[in-house]
């Protein structure tokens, strides 16, 4: 059998060409490399008694500092004007914002996977339950998704201090959007049961979809006369989210909260759809002059 080494080629072109650039990056060696080495030291501490020193490691790197890489990847596309180039392909924007999405999240959870051993050796040694362990894993992983599409929206602005403003008002909408049905619908449950996981489960949706919206109507060339601008629309999308989320809980008394999460994300997913004619009406006739008569 013949040994390839290089990415399959079923897959998507945006994805394989952010995969081959970051995995040589620093952004994503120098952090795995260090996550190995705190994850010994934690692992050592946690013999010791101190158990949430591993997930403080492990949160640290894969939820914050590798996920904020991602503030520097729309820029590389839109400094030099490669968006241009790559519209011209087959690709779409959302498969251009995907593929850097996937790669980034995929960094993430490809180094949460590399400490699967550290986590099987505490639980062997004892002191840990692995229904806990798997669950603090899921927190990181999901976490991690919501930054990096934050990040790579935020990254789609030029100043470094509007990418700072755009994250820090992604974070503030994320943390109240999803603390306040997922808060509510513990309290209506008494716990962490199905309504609390689903609830969770729509946060992640919803705010990695308007992440990467929020980056999508960056890529825009043009707009029509009667058009609003999407990216405003989706900056104030994200800042009444709250709101949004808060009546919704309170209206369907913690039942529904997750439905103001799918509407926000379906509403960001839909703020930059162009406007398009039905394929049932006919185009126009072609305009073309009509031949003059000649004179003798």
């Amino acid at each position: 059998m013949e040994w390839k080494d290089d990415l399959p080629e079923r897959l998507d072109p945006m994805t394989a060409k952010e995969l081959r650039q970051n995995l040589r990056r620093g952004s994503f060696v120098y952090p795995f490399l260090a996550i190995q080495v705190l994850a010994v030291a934690a692992t050592v501490l946690g013999f010791q008694g101190n158990t949430a020193a591993f997930w403080w490691v492990a949160g640290g790197i894969c939820l914050v500092l590798m996920p904020l890489g991602g503030l520097t990847l729309m820029g590389q596309e839109l400094e030099a004007g490669n968006h241009e180039l790559l519209l011209l392909t087959k690709l779409n924007r959302w498969k251009v914002v995907l593929g850097k999405f996937i790669s980034l999240w995929g960094l993430c959870v490809l180094t949460m996977v590399s400490l699967l051993p550290y986590g099987v050796v505490r639980y062997l040694i004892g002191g840990v339950e692995w229904t806990q362990e798997a669950a603090l894993a899921a927190m990181v992983v999901s976490g991690s998704a919501m930054m990096s599409a934050g990040a790579i929206g935020a990254s789609a602005f030029r100043r470094t201090a509007a990418r700072l403003g755009v994250m820090v008002l992604f974070l503030g909408a994320m943390a109240l959007g999803t603390g306040i049905p997922l808060a509510v619908s513990a309290v209506v449950k008494g716990g962490s049961g199905w309504l609390f996981c689903f609830t969770a489960l729509c946060g992640i949706v919803c705010y990695s979809v308007a992440g990467l919206a929020l980056a999508r109507s960056k890529l825009r060339l043009s707009f029509l006369e009667y058009e609003a601008n999407p990216t405003r629309l989706i900056l104030a999308l994200l800042v009444f989210s709250p709101f949004v989320t808060g009546i919704v809980t309170a209206v369907t008394a913690g039942y529904g909260g997750w439905f103001g999460l799918l509407a926000i994300a379906l509403g960001a997913a839909r703020m930059d759809a162009t406007p398009k004619v039905p394929r049932w009406i006919p185009a126009p006739p072609a305009n073309m002059p009509k031949p003059r008569r000649r004179t003798w």
